[in-house]
């Protein structure tokens, strides 16, 4: 085994290891494995476990989640640069729709990232969140479907969208532009189950009109020093949101990036993190990775540049965890 980052193994990881391959119940906790992961199961090695969900990524179609009794539209947000927003954007929405569901990423970020690693054109003339927001396009018109998956479809950014704040400001029900574009008909004829809003890195117009559009919101947290400076204004703009323009919101889901296991630094924000989130964090965590950060420069998330990676397995687990807690989200909204 190589050295570096991808070969080290994470304390957290293995900690959970079993958990992340066993059947994970709405309500968190683990349980027997059944339905489509019977294949997965507590008495296989990690080795054969890993080979089991890279088989799902290389053969699409072969384990399928249930399909969820509700549409999850989740935006992805820390205004803190360098967290791994667009990366958790778009491999998450790659590990579910590698498992049979259907997924659309909307691009809010003027860099375009997400657009770049889904593998969709966003070159300045091309349909996209910019002429959306302004009310120049429809969402069907600026839709595009990723070449990686038949399930994965993206509203791509432009560099566009970098002027969008200031034309925003003067327009009537700024905050609402993102939410009424992505009417219910069209997300309807879609059939889509979860739909993922990757914001840029501030707080600023673009992210208000992704926080009223949705009613969860996916923070990942990067275990490293300062991982939580910030997450505290991000927390109290989210309550401003929701006392102001959307009351369904929450903060259903953190997520753990970036981490090392070869440092204790990286146990003690994860305990932190769940200490004051609680079951908001995922299990499954995600491990510093070249082949995470490698992959964006080739049009592809970490499932397709390298589906045997630590990093593709972990957001493979991320994705399975998260459609499992859709029930458990149900109940508390209710």
């Amino acid at each position: 085994m190589s050295g570096g980052p991808e070969a080290t193994v994470s304390r957290e990881t293995d900690h959970n290891s079993s958990r992340s391959t066993d059947h994970v119940s709405p309500n968190g906790q683990g349980a027997e494995p059944s339905g489509p992961y019977d294949g997965i199961s507590l008495e296989d090695t990690p080795i054969g476990a890993a080979a089991q969900r890279a088989s799902q990524v290389l053969h699409p179609g072969s384990v399928s989640l249930p399909k969820p009794d509700r549409r999850r539209m989740l935006t992805i947000a820390n205004q803190k640069g360098g967290v791994g927003k667009t990366t958790t954007a778009v491999n998450l929405a790659s590990a579910l729709a590698v498992q049979g569901l259907t997924v659309l990423v909307v691009d809010l970020d003027p860099q375009g990232n997400a657009s770049t690693a889904l593998g969709v054109p966003h070159h300045s003339g091309v349909p996209s969140s910019y002429e959306l927001l302004i009310g120049e396009v429809t969402p069907k018109e600026a839709l595009q479907q990723s070449p990686h998956s038949e399930k994965l479809f993206c509203i791509p950014a432009t560099i566009d969208l970098a002027g969008a704040e200031i034309e925003l400001v003067s327009m009537v029900a700024r905050e609402n532009r993102l939410k009424n574009a992505l009417s219910e008909s069209f997300l309807n004829e879609l059939d889509v189950d979860f739909v993922l809003i990757d914001c840029p890195p501030s707080l600023g117009l673009l992210t208000v009109n992704a926080l009223v559009a949705a009613n969860e919101v996916l923070i990942p947290i990067q275990c490293e020093y300062y991982a939580l400076e910030g997450v505290g204004q991000l927390l109290r703009n989210i309550e401003l949101v929701k006392s102001h323009l959307n009351p369904a919101l929450h903060v259903s889901t953190v997520l753990l990036t970036m981490y090392d296991g070869r440092t204790k630094l990286a146990d003690q924000v994860a305990e932190e993190v769940r200490g004051h989130f609680g079951e908001a964090v995922l299990k499954a965590v995600i491990p510093r990775s070249v082949k995470v950060s490698e992959a964006p420069g080739y049009g592809m998330t970490v499932l397709d540049y390298d589906p045997g990676s630590r990093g593709a397995m972990s957001y493979l687990d991320a994705g399975r965890e998260l459609a499992a807690r859709t029930a458990s989200i149900k109940a508390q909204e209710n």
